[in-house]
């Protein structure tokens, strides 16, 4: 049974309709099936669909991106990957069901794949507790990243939570130190490593594992420090003000492209992911070995210089960038030259008021 948001509501009255026609048991037996009317009654849905879905609002695209029938981790995986061996526990305290972890194939070369992963069903859902990771899921991801680096084997994240679990046995087993220290293992690899957000990554639960040197997401997904209905929350004390938090918060794949936040958007089949779910895993599937393949002549110290300087660039009109000097191990500045202008006249505005006022004094002793 196919599960319809609210703005799909002509669309799902639509595919009633062609569900019906397609019955060959009427109201008065056997009947013969009208192909015509089914075709057009089709044609009707895909221009709904395209209409519907390319003027989404944030919001909107928040619902999709939380949509009960998406693909999550454990799908792509197994259409992605072949011969994928799971791994378990972090070594501490037991296993976290809610990320899946282990080693596969792509294009016949070894890979770590991560994956935060919802469930499919109410069972399943509660097994994986929402896709809301504990302490021990990112140690769980922490050892087998290390575990990668070891062996020089490219890691590749499937994001997919609402934000890492709140409650206070998390809390007690350290959930604050185990995202930091997921954070600065990503940080730290000399080792590809590329996330792909599939649908929901928020706050530090997806930043945990997408801190990486291609951050990818789906045409239909969303990023956010915050859920729009905690932002609404905080700033307006009114939850019902999500759309506005949404659109404030920039959190679709087009407003994060435009700002630097991630390198590549796929785009999904008409209607979102959950329409064709073999389309998109074959589209992720392109993407994941093409961006491998432009990491196959980096050093090491290329591929974590490549991470270091694009997140310093976020936020920045060039960023930061490494010195050419042979000396010189550091990073340095790369600002654009109106940029390099505004921050000289800053920092030298008490000269330039000096200058402007002996000037001044002096024109005005010329005239008079």
């Amino acid at each position: 049974m196919k599960n319809y948001l609210e703005f799909e509501k002509e669309i799902k009255a639509l595919e009633d309709e062609i569900d019906e026609l397609k019955n060959p048991f009427g109201s008065e037996g056997i009947s013969e099936v009208d192909t015509k009317k089914i075709k057009n009654t089709q044609q009707q849905i895909n221009e709904k669909l395209k209409e519907t879905y390319a003027n989404l609002n944030s919001w909107q695209k928040t619902l999709v991106a939380r949509h009960e029938d998406r693909p999550r981790a454990n799908f792509y995986i197994k259409k992605i990957f072949s011969q994928f061996t799971l791994l378990s526990g972090d070594r501490y305290f037991g296993d976290d069901k809610s990320v899946i972890a282990g080693f596969g194939l792509i294009d016949k070369k070894s890979v770590l794949i991560i994956g935060q992963d919802k469930g499919e069903n109410l069972d399943t859902r509660i097994e994986r507790n929402f896709g809301m990771m504990r302490p021990e899921g990112y140690r769980k991801c922490i050892r087998l990243m290390k575990l990668a680096e070891r062996f020089q084997i490219p890691i590749v994240s499937f994001i997919d939570t609402p934000g890492a679990f709140p409650g206070i046995g998390a809390e007690q087993r350290g959930q604050a130190s185990a995202i930091a220290n997921s954070i600065e293992t990503c940080m730290s690899l000399t080792v590809p490593n590329i996330s792909i957000i599939i649908g929901e990554g928020g706050s530090g639960g997806a930043i945990a594992l997408a801190s990486s040197n291609k951050v990818i997401m789906l045409e239909n997904s969303i990023y956010s420090v915050i859920s729009p209905e905690g932002c609404a929350s905080i700033l307006w004390r009114d939850p019902s003000k999500s759309l506005e938090a949404a659109e404030a918060m920039k959190l679709t794949a087009k407003d994060l492209l435009k700002l630097g936040i991630i390198d590549e958007i796929i785009p999904e089949p008409l209607g979102g992911a959950h329409r064709d779910a073999e389309v998109i895993a074959g589209d992720i599937k392109h993407s994941i070995i093409k961006n491998l393949r432009s990491f196959e002549n980096f050093s090491k110290d290329e591929i974590f210089d490549q991470r270091k300087t694009k997140f310093l660039q976020i936020g920045r009109s060039q960023g930061y960038s490494k010195s050419s000097s042979l000396n010189d191990t550091g990073l340095s500045y790369s600002g654009s030259t109106i940029h390099k202008l505004k921050s000289h006249l800053a920092n030298n505005k008490l000269l330039y008021a000096g200058i402007t006022l002996v000037l001044l004094a002096s024109l005005i002793s010329i005239i008079y």
